[in-house]
């Protein structure tokens, strides 16, 4: 696919993919160091979040994830989309254990009061890494295309994103039926799926003995350019600086992805409902 067509498709669909982002090597090495980071997990933990299978946020625990957040090809494929400056605000692993549950539907985004959030240019990615293939068998996402820049009557019956209404809703709430105008987006490990933080999106459930991980790293794709009531609220929040022991090329680099504001404007509302700012 060509960027120009990757452009278009993440303009009116609200996702794209990129093939054979990760090479080998880092690839076994995010598995290597995730399975410790999963294993170390208590099962309280696990149990609240079993809808997800994890949700643990990643930054400084390993140096392989400096590598990641800093990976060039990811930077060149952004670049290709038209961002050249992204900031990188955070990033989580999530991994359905063995038969574990699907995940609901849901989208990221949460700005929804201020006008910007009809702007049809991406605003917030995610940046999607599974550690292995994923098939509709062991979990993998399922989306709505274009339900980031127009509303569907699933909109009308979710709970906002990863709420306790989400951790403890039945298998058979709406937030887990099928929908006439989704689709699978089946991928092999060492790819991106790029989607726009607004998108309806969900996945599988995992029906195979093997853990299905993954990595969603987040990502203002144009921060300079978002309103400035959107740049203070992520500026304002405390940024998760590199360590001292971050040094080197990948170092610099992450210096320079870290979101900061320094002005003066009231920040945005957290909402995380889509209202009138998304239309029918």
């Amino acid at each position: 696919m060509s960027d120009a067509a990757r452009q278009e498709q993440l303009l009116t669909q609200g996702f794209c993919h990129f093939p054979k982002i990760l090479n080998q090597e880092i690839l076994g090495e995010l598995i290597r160091v995730t399975d410790r980071l999963l294993d170390a997990e208590p099962a309280e933990h696990h149990q609240k979040v079993r809808y997800q299978g994890s949700n643990i946020s990643v930054a400084y625990q390993d140096p392989v994830f400096a590598r990641l957040f800093t990976w060039p090809n990811t930077l060149e494929a952004l670049a290709s989309l038209g961002y050249p400056d992204p900031k990188w605000w955070s990033s989580f692993l999530l991994s359905k254990p063995p038969y574990g549950p699907p995940l609901y539907w849901h989208q990221d985004w949460w700005a929804w009061d201020h006008p910007c959030s009809a702007d049809p240019h991406l605003l917030q990615a995610f940046l999607m890494y599974y550690l292995t293939d994923t098939t509709r068998e062991n979990g993998c996402l399922r989306l709505i295309p274009g339900t980031h820049a127009r509303r569907v009557d699933l909109h009308e019956k979710l709970p906002p994103a990863h709420s306790e209404e989400t951790y403890e809703a039945p298998l058979d709430a709406p937030m887990f039926s099928l929908h006439p105008q989704e689709i699978d987006v089946p991928v092999k490990a060492g790819d991106l799926v790029v989607g726009d933080a607004r998108l309806l999106h969900a996945a599988h459930a995992n029906q195979t003995g093997q853990r299905r991980s993954l990595l969603t790293l987040w990502y203002f794709p144009a921060f300079k350019d978002l309103p400035e009531p959107i740049r203070a609220f992520v500026g304002r929040k405390k940024p998760l600086e590199p360590p001292d022991w971050w040094e080197g090329d990948a170092g610099k680099l992450m210096e320079s992805l870290v979101p900061r504001y320094a002005g003066s404007a009231e920040p945005a509302q957290w909402n995380r409902v889509p209202g009138e700012h998304l239309k029918y």
